[in-house]
């Protein structure tokens, strides 16, 4: 009897290649483009942030909302002088101006700046971080909306011939017999709350509404004035 040759079942692996002899690339050293795409210097990061952020500020005040300074004491005590307030310029584009409403708008006796074109670009952005006030702006309460009569009779005021409550006067508040006037279409009648320091419709007239900036919502400095109007 013939015996089979025994298999040899064990795989058989191919020759292990030999190792390059040739120079090796470092692959640590390879050009690394990653270094042309981290941007530009810190040094010239920071003034475009500076001046991205200013036109940001001056879009939003210009469309959005602005911080609005009061310098004087026409408003009192409803807002203190050097008290900064937010004013939204969308109020009026989605609804009507209310009696009651403390807005801003602008001055009616159209008084000329003359100030050139840098300092009105430098204006502009104090009043977007509210540091400075509008020159050409005014902010007041509405009293009457158009169709409305006003008058005042031994220091009381009525609108449409209803006495009006003003919890928000100045205590010391006096008014001189004035109207009644009838106030036009399109137009509303303002007066400050401190009525012995304001100069209001009782003096310039009524004021167009087409010249109202916004409306003051909230006081927002200082802090222990935070609140809304």
């Amino acid at each position: 009897m013939v015996r089979a040759a025994p298999v040899d079942d064990t795989l058989e692996m191919p020759p292990r290649a030999a190792p390059p002899t040739g120079p090796v690339a470092d692959v640590t050293t390879a050009p690394d483009d990653r270094g042309r795409r981290r941007g530009r210097p810190a040094w010239l990061e920071f003034p475009i942030l500076v001046v991205s952020a200013l036109l940001i500020a001056v879009f939003i005040k210009t469309f959005l909302f602005q911080a609005f300074w009061i310098p004087s004491s026409s408003m009192e005590d409803t807002l203190h002088v050097n008290d900064r307030v937010l004013v939204s310029k969308l109020a009026f584009r989605f609804g009507d101006i209310q009696r009651g409403d403390v807005v801003v708008f602008d001055d009616p006796n159209g008084t000329p700046s003359g100030e050139s074109v840098v300092e009105a670009v430098l204006r502009n952005l104090r009043e977007s971080v509210g540091l400075s006030t509008p020159r050409s702006e005014f902010i007041k309460r509405v009293i009457a909306v158009g169709g409305d009569t006003v008058e005042v009779t031994d220091g009381v005021l009525l609108v449409n011939g209803e006495v009006v409550e003003e919890p928000y006067l100045h205590p010391t508040s006096d008014m001189a017999d004035f109207g009644p006037e009838t106030i036009s279409e399109g137009h509303i009648f303002v007066l400050g709350d401190n009525r012995n320091a304001s100069q209001d419709s009782r003096i310039f007239g009524e004021v167009e509404e087409s010249s109202v900036v916004g409306n003051a919502f909230v006081i927002i400095w200082p802090i222990d004035r935070w609140g809304g109007l």
